[in-house]
């Protein structure tokens, strides 16, 4: 890969994830300030992701791969995408999950497809794309930075600059190296892009465990993604969204453990290591305040281990148990289970728990809106809980041979 290459694929990267940091983080923020959102309507916004990620691989599978080079549809996205960030911060709270969910629509299929046109140019995919994949990370922690240094994390001041890096990046996709549609003349079925061929994993009692498990524990992820940033401003951290930037921190530092811990303690010790920081993490949230900060970082910072410890473990679980011929098919089901259904159930679940601990304090801030507050303590402890009995299920009845083998 030429070095030019390399430089415009890094710079997709960066693009790619800043915008998708800049927005979702602090969204359930914004729609608590300023569109006074419930729980439920922020839950609701966030499970626009869900859904997206259900239907973008259809999108991409049967119409993307098929007529279009991938960095061309891929800017077009993303023009459009700019321009529906932007008419978010003009709507008001009934209109934005409708606007959230159109643009998560369009931006979800340009992850595939920018991964689409790094892999594309790669020589050796295995040992180049982790240092391109890594600047997407980069990208992420930069916006939480640039919102927090801007002050504008309660703001649409988020939703502006992410709409202004999604027009970069539109009008960048039309330069990057061209990537053929690369399933033109072929038949692509719902149930292939469903990953059918894959289901066969599922007859095999051990890994069944753990896609049910992946699947449950996306609830308790729903919790952190949706109303992590929200509590934390409501507790008084400053700069929030910079502070979260840690997480990020430590899931690009615990990544770099992965392979050898998970040749070396096996995969069922480090699927507990995941699910026991989700339970860590949700305890340092219930009682961390102020006060006892230490705590709130804690919980930050645990997202390292919660996230790739579990999700990242679990693709290379999968792609190892899957083998070769369907290790692609593999990778879809599971993504669609976790980041699909898993997320679905969970940002709904999550706003329904957030409104039941949600007191009107009969106070009314300089815009004459009623300032409500919420019982953290008794909210965190839900996802704490079922992370728990999750964890507890699973180390009684998930058994893998530590030399993994495909089904």
């Amino acid at each position: 890969m030429k070095l030019k290459t390399g430089v415009l694929l890094s710079v997709m990267m960066f693009l790619q994830y800043y915008i998708w940091g800049a927005w979702y983080v602090t969204m359930g923020t914004y729609m608590g300030e300023v569109l006074k959102s419930s729980g439920v309507d922020v839950g609701a916004a966030y499970s626009a992701g869900a859904i997206a990620t259900i239907i973008s691989p259809f999108f991409v599978g049967m119409i993307a791969d098929k007529f279009f080079a991938a960095q061309k549809i891929m800017g077009v996205l993303h023009l459009v995408g700019a321009a529906l960030l932007f008419y978010a911060t003009k709507v008001d709270n009934h209109s934005f999950y409708w606007v959230i969910l159109v643009y998560s629509l369009l931006y979800m299929p340009t992850i595939a497809l920018s991964n689409s046109v790094a892999f594309a140019q790669m020589t050796d995919p295995g040992k180049q794309f982790p240092w391109i994949r890594v600047f997407g990370t980069l990208g992420w922690i930069v916006a939480g930075l640039l919102i927090a240094k801007l002050g504008i994390e309660k703001t649409a001041g988020t939703f502006h600059v992410a709409a202004g890096v999604s027009a970069a990046l539109g009008l960048i996709s039309f330069i990057l190296p061209n990537t053929p549609p690369k399933g033109a003349g072929t038949k692509t079925s719902a149930a292939s892009i469903l990953g059918k061929d894959a289901f066969v994993l599922l007859k095999e009692k051990s890994y069944f465990i753990f896609f049910f498990a992946a699947i449950l524990i996306c609830i308790p992820l729903s919790f952190y993604y949706g109303f992590a940033n929200p509590f934390l401003n409501e507790v008084g951290l400053e700069n929030a969204a910079g502070k979260m930037t840690l997480g990020q921190m430590s899931e690009a530092l615990f990544i770099l453990a992965i392979p050898f811990m998970f040749n070396k303690i096996g995969v069922k010790k480090m699927l507990i290591l995941g699910m026991g920081a989700w339970v860590l993490r949700y305890v340092c949230f219930a009682y961390g305040k102020m006060d006892v900060s230490w705590m709130l970082y804690a919980g930050i910072i645990l997202h390292g281990i919660c996230y790739d410890f579990f999700f990242v473990t679990g693709y290379m679980y999968t792609e190892k148990k899957a083998g070769e011929s369907i290790k692609n098919a593999a990778q879809g089901l599971f993504t669609f289970a976790t980041y699909g259904v898993g997320m679905f159930i969970g940002t709904w679940y999550s706003g329904f728990v957030v409104d039941k601990y949600a007191t009107h304090t009969n106070t009314f801030d300089a815009k004459h809106n009623e300032i409500i507050t919420h019982n953290w303590t008794n909210i965190w402890l839900y996802p704490a809980a079922i992370a728990g009995a999750v964890l507890i299920a699973f180390i009684f009845s998930f058994k893998e041979k530590k030399e993994i083998s495909a089904v």
